[in-house]
């Protein structure tokens, strides 16, 4: 059953971010213990995928600028918490074994992570076969678009960024290595460690938050050193699999940036690459989950 909530961001005037409210479409999947897992329902359309050139942080592998156009889907409103995994993981396995208690992190509402990308597909999977609902990670394209919920700024909350609003490092180097501000906006704080889901009420105008930082976020997607070529209608971009089945271990898109980020690395089109059979070692990779079922307004 789909029921609406009302989304609210607070934000302040300085970062030139608005108060609004909106009626966000979402269901509650029931993973049993009082444990519930809030699936947002995102609408279909056309998005510019990527980053110009232009945009502080911009790397060649956000190019070039592409139209894409989405079908609708459901989006996790935060990150897979660790409540959230360890009920999943306690379910029957598919193709591989799931660590009950991986995080570096410990703390139920706290996202999940130390995971790897056969991890997260496993969860995945184990989810489907228990509720008969079609659950992936999402695609590189599903993600951006959810992520930018119709706004083409370098954030989905403005052209800046601030740590009271956002789990990532932003201090600045002593020596100038790097900065932790973004465009005008300040430095801040870097907390070392991933915060609860939804710890900053700020969510986007699609009722998604947590977007930018606290965890990578994985995507099905093979990694690519660029857009050319890329598919415009929203599905994953996977390379056809090989006799030695060397695709297997190719590597893998994460996005989203993470508490041990700079700021750049958190913008709506910054993509990050890892191998999707290892799990990190200082807990800043997770994901969130996609259903596959198709809605209507």
């Amino acid at each position: 059953m789909v029921k609406a909530q009302t989304s609210k961001e607070e934000q302040q005037s300085k970062l030139n971010i608005k108060r609004h409210r909106r009626q966000i479409q979402y269901f509650a999947e029931d993973l049993g213990n009082g444990i519930t897992l809030d699936m947002v329902a995102i609408p279909g359309g056309t998005f510019v995928m990527g980053s110009p050139e232009t945009e502080e942080g911009h790397t060649d592998s956000e190019s070039p600028q592409h139209q894409v156009t989405v079908k609708s889907f459901f989006m996790g409103k935060y990150p897979v918490t660790q409540a959230q995994w360890q009920a999943v993981a306690a379910l029957p396995q598919v193709n591989r074994e799931l660590e009950p208690d991986p995080s570096h992190f410990k703390g139920e509402d706290r996202p999940v992570e130390q995971i790897s990308w056969d991890d997260a597909v496993e969860f995945c999977e184990r989810l489907s076969q228990h509720t008969k609902r079609p659950y992936c990670l999402p695609s590189e394209a599903e993600w951006e678009y959810a992520c930018r919920a119709k706004t083409t700024t370098p954030f989905h909350f403005g052209e800046t960024i601030t740590t009271e609003f956002a789990n990532y490092n932003g201090t600045d180097n002593q020596h100038g290595a790097w900065k932790g501000s973004y465009g005008n906006g300040p430095s801040g704080i870097y907390r070392r460690e991933t915060t609860p889901v939804g710890s900053f009420g700020v969510g986007n105008d699609f009722g998604l938050y947590d977007m930018h930082g606290n965890v990578w976020e994985w995507c099905a997607d093979h990694w690519h050193d660029n857009y050319e070529d890329a598919p415009t209608d929203g599905t994953a971009w996977q390379d056809e699999p090989d006799s030695n089945n060397e695709n297997d271990n190719k590597y893998r898109v994460w996005r989203g940036g993470s508490w041990y980020t700079l700021p750049k690395n958190c913008r709506s089109g910054s993509r990050g690459v890892f191998n999707p059979g290892l799990r990190d070692f200082v807990g800043n990779i997770g994901f969130r989950v996609v259903c596959a079922q198709e809605w209507t307004q």
